[in-house]
């Protein structure tokens, strides 16, 4: 008999549930079935429908189930209100899954058409660090949005909130936060990315270590050293202390190797084959290249070779390409020409 009651009280709702739930099904496959459609004049869209797939699909749900349950006998219910801010929560938590979807897919395909571009210049890589920074930006928007709009659906937090924005102290309170070391690095986040300090694929020394800019995230930079090693360093540290960078508006870069050798060594015949070694090597970009004694102190002359490339790897495998034939050539044409020490010995007087 409980159940017989139990079963005619709740049909109806049972039946609207089920109704709504085919409708959301039926929307489902119409959306999908236009976007197949679409996806074949824009090849974009079955991607992004691939993205926002299960964001939206949820989305979808969980209103059909909340609009049935409100329009039959849960509403009548005590409970009805727990429910319901149940239901508001899981579509705030879902819509804000959906947006950030959204969101993601956009700059995702904006920075797909920027390496698309093959702009690996000073602007290209500027564009990219500020288009990371400003994802990774709105991401966090969202998600806090989504914490206060959560939240705010509690009628005691509402008033805790209407209360302290009111108040006077209000200013101090932010102040008083930006002040911390997590938000502080977020402020210096958004200012390494848009005052164009350093860039994702910036060439820097830092801590004396050379390496290249990684990772440019909202409270750390993530400087990927040569031997593979990882600097994580907080975004506040590129703020407040000087760096090293090689290519600030430009990646060509010069390149020196000194060589220490005798006094007797012939100049105009190690510039010929300083020249040859250059002109061959496919990292000398053709700008330029000199040789020239810049120091003469002691049993030793310093003769400096300074070759140009179009960027710091190239510089770095010309260098020890120009260090490798030089030497070998020296040893091989010139022996004279290598340092030595020279003693010299008085005869004793008889």
């Amino acid at each position: 008999m409980v159940f017989s009651n139990f079963w005619e009280y709740w049909i109806d709702s049972i039946v609207v549930l089920l109704l709504a739930l085919a409708a959301a099904f039926a929307v489902v496959m119409l959306v999908i079935l236009v976007a197949s459609l679409l996806s074949r004049k824009f090849p974009w869209v079955r991607e992004l429908g691939r993205r926002i797939r299960r964001a939206w699909i949820t989305v979808i749900a969980i209103g059909a189930v909340w609009i049935a349950c409100a329009v039959t006998e849960p509403a009548e219910e005590q409970w009805w209100p727990a429910l319901s801010r149940i239901f508001l929560i899981a579509t705030i938590v879902a819509g804000s899954w959906l947006l950030a979807a959204l969101v993601s897919f956009g700059f995702e395909r904006i920075m797909r058409q920027e390496e698309g571009a093959d702009d690996t210049g000073p602007e290209g890589r500027r564009r990219h660090t500020q288009l990371l920074v400003i994802h990774r930006l709105m991401l966090v928007i969202i998600a806090v949005i989504a914490l206060g709009a959560v939240l705010f659906t509690f009628p005691e937090m509402r008033a805790i909130g209407t209360s302290l924005l009111a108040s006077a102290g209000i200013v101090s309170v932010i102040a008083g936060l930006a002040a911390q070391s997590i938000l502080g690095n977020l402020i210096a986040g958004i200012q390494v990315a848009f005052t164009d300090a350093i860039r994702v694929g910036d060439v820097v020394v830092v801590e004396g270590e050379w390496g290249r800019i990684g990772e440019i995230n909202l409270s750390y930079v993530v400087v990927y050293i040569w031997d593979e090693r990882r600097l994580v360093l907080p975004c506040s540290y590129f703020t407040t202390k000087p760096i090293e960078t090689w290519t600030r508006r430009s990646n060509k870069i010069l390149g020196v190797v000194l060589m220490d050798l005798d006094w007797q060594v012939p100049m105009d015949a190690v510039r010929a084959k300083f020249m040859e070694i250059v002109e061959t090597s496919p990292a000398w970009d053709g700008r330029s290249a000199s040789a020239l004694v810049v120091g003469s102190q002691g049993g030793f002359v310093t003769v400096r070779f300074v070759m140009s490339s179009k960027d710091s790897s190239d510089q770095w495998d010309l260098r020890c390409e120009v260090r490798e034939k030089m030497m070998t050539w020296l040893q091989r044409e010139h022996p004279q020409a290598l340092p030595r020490t020279r003693v010299l010995i008085d005869e004793p007087e008889r």
